[in-house]
């Protein structure tokens, strides 16, 4: 099947590559010269574990190729996939949806024969349905289906959820439509994959809701967090005493500080807008925000504990500042609002990431780069974990404390037991929830 995907974003990307690897033709589009002559180069421009080997194959199998030329890769393209980005819009919170308006006024144009044109970029309830004017408005003689296929991929474990997801959540208007996306997800469903095929509608909702829901989860857990400082409860047994409970289960049940990404902050925030335009107010949603940003707060009051009430001229080794790890991606970290709070403090920081430094440069002015944790921390008077990288999960205690001149640690992920940091010779050792 030909297969035409517009935008060569995280989600574009991966999923273009992984369809071609599923056997079909598929040609990834981008308006950004740069970025498509990079990618003919072999070259990824974000980092994802295996994206760039998966690439490869599939180009020189021939299946996947990549072009500027949009009306030249939607001619003849059974299905056009829109992933280009929703950002939040300035002012209310909504997604932004010029892009997808955009892309569908020109893949109006492109049609050539019956095409289904398909939304994986995340949109409000609703947007299909606008798209699909947009395209007969542009075009009245286009012969078309509009399909949601909203995407479930976590960065840094993108593939295998392509490859082996929880679910294929497919909304269509058509019986006509259903089967040209039974076919493009032929290969999952012959595996047992379950596909939820639904209405534009509720397909747009399974994804807000989705999110929404997880998003949820980590804040209860960094509540439950701060409460169990208070009464001296340990919140990793208190979430593994939940989380073995079916009915809870076990994931994002980590304490730290706070959730970050392309999807929680974007698609919490959009929810509540939703919400607040149909008058029925998303209080749990919004709760959830407003908490969130309390506990970014939390951890900067944590650091300046850890220093004796004051970061002013106190030289601090941050270890990661990628909102989680195998990542390379920024997009509303913790550490965007933690690291500038300590700088404006008046601290020295020192921050290491194995992969957030290219983005980091610019978002995190005022900070020192090192190449590892050891030079981070050398003369430091606080080493704050921040990402749980592999990399900082099994650092040399003893050495990392006779590095520094005041060897204090936060660590905001829980990485280390209390008794292993101390008997390495820290002096001080803060965690979240414990």
């Amino acid at each position: 099947m030909k297969i035409a995907m517009i935008g060569t974003g995280y989600v574009g990307l991966v999923s273009g590559v992984c369809f071609s690897d599923f056997g079909h033709e598929v040609v990834c589009v981008d308006i950004n010269p740069k970025k498509i002559e990079m990618l003919e180069r072999g070259e990824v421009p974000i980092y994802e574990p295996g994206l760039d080997e998966l690439m490869a194959k599939n180009v020189a199998a021939g299946r996947l190729t990549f072009s500027g030329d949009l009306a030249k890769s939607v001619a003849g393209a059974e299905a056009v996939f829109i992933a280009v980005g929703t950002p939040t819009r300035r002012g209310d919170g909504h997604a932004d949806l010029t892009y997808v308006f955009a892309a569908a006024e020109e893949i109006a144009r492109a049609i050539t024969g019956y095409t289904v044109v398909v939304t994986k970029s995340t949109v409000p309830v609703g947007t299909n349905r606008k798209v699909h004017e947009v395209i007969s408005r542009t075009n009245s003689k286009a012969d078309f289906d509009v399909a949601s296929n909203p995407e479930f991929l976590r960065e840094g474990a993108a593939i295998d959820d392509f490859m082996r997801p929880d679910r294929v959540v497919v909304g269509v208007q058509s019986d006509r439509a259903g089967a040209v996306m039974n076919e493009i997800y032929r290969p999952l469903f012959l595996r047992d994959f379950p596909v939820v095929t639904t209405d534009l509608e509720s397909a747009e909702m399974i994804k807000y809701a989705a999110n929404a829901f997880l998003a949820t989860k980590i804040t209860f857990i960094n509540e439950i967090a701060a409460l169990c400082e208070k009464v001296g409860a340990d919140v990793k047994e208190v979430s593994k005493g939940i989380g073995l409970d079916n009915r809870i289960g076990n994931k994002f049940l980590h304490a730290g500080p706070g959730y970050g990404g392309s999807c929680f902050p974007k698609d919490t925030s959009a929810l509540a807008r939703i919400g607040q335009e149909h008058a029925m107010p998303m209080q749990i949603v919004e709760t959830v925000i407003a908490v969130n940003d309390q506990v970014k707060r939390r951890m900067i009051d944590k650091i300046v504990d850890l220093c004796g009430g004051s970061v002013r001229d106190k030289t601090i080794a941050v270890l990661g500042v990628t909102f989680k790890p195998n990542t390379d991606d920024m997009r509303d970290a913790p550490s965007l609002t933690i690291v500038p709070a300590l700088v404006g403090g008046g601290a020295k920081v020192r921050v290491v990431d194995p992969q957030g430094r290219r983005e980091g440069e610019a978002l995190l002015p005022g900070v020192t780069w090192s190449d590892d944790a050891y030079e981070a921390v050398s003369g430091a008077d606080g080493v704050v974990l921040l990402t749980e990288w592999n990399e900082f999960r099994a650092l040399d205690l003893e050495r990392l404390a006779k590095l520094m001149a005041s060897p204090r640690m936060a660590d905001l992920r829980n990485i280390y037991s209390p008794r292993d940091v101390k008997r390495a010779g820290f002096e001080t050792y803060i965690a979240v929830g414990r």
